[in-house]
């Protein structure tokens, strides 16, 4: 039993190809619902990034996405915006079809960018499993460096119940130069349709 809760701990990351913390990320030019295209470049100003992989169609990321707005809202006037894309292939998920993520961005009045990874290049070099999946980036002068791979936090089912905040003590970490305690943890949710 205590093998089968260790399995699943988010504690335990999963192994993926793609990033791994203090690799560089190349940038990305993906098409936001508001129909202009987005890049990390675009962000002048930007001390870092959230780069959370998220769907329309999985019930974690849905459980989440209150979660997130408040991860941007916060961490956006700090110099760290939340950039969301979605991985899920449309003709797979046609919950996540570009005209579904508009309706969802209105509903749940999206703060952030809402993407999509038309071709489902991006999440594969990034080495995302599943949505949501967050990959904390800062901006060095090599590049946006990955600093943090995995869960937001440690409770899925009830924010009221976290009593670890892994993203938001990462983010906090890292805008004071400190090292970052937990840098990879068990990404939960839905597996990315491809």
């Amino acid at each position: 039993m205590a093998l089968l809760v260790l399995a699943f701990s988010p504690r335990q990351p999963e192994t993926a190809k793609g990033y791994a913390v203090g690799d560089v990320a190349t940038d990305f030019e993906l098409r936001n619902i508001d129909g202009n295209t987005v890049s990390l470049s675009d962000y002048k100003d930007a001390k870092g990034f959230l780069v959370i992989f998220t769907c329309n169609t999985c019930p974690y990321a849905v459980a989440y996405e209150d979660r997130i707005i408040a991860l941007d809202k916060k961490y956006k006037e700090l110099g760290v915006p939340v950039i969301a894309i979605n991985p899920n292939n449309p003709k797979v998920q046609p919950g996540d079809s570009f005209e579904k993520m508009k309706q969802r961005a209105r509903e749940k009045n999206f703060t952030f960018p809402y993407l999509l990874d038309e071709g489902q290049e991006i999440f594969p070099q990034y080495g995302a499993l599943r949505t949501p999946h967050v990959f904390l980036l800062e901006k060095q002068s090599r590049g946006p460096v990955v600093r943090y791979i995995g869960a937001i936090d440690d409770n899925y089912a009830d924010a009221a119940e976290v009593t670890e905040p892994y993203v938001e003590n990462a983010v906090d970490a890292m805008l004071k130069g400190e090292e970052i305690a937990v840098t990879n943890t068990r990404a939960i949710g839905c597996s990315i349709k491809t």
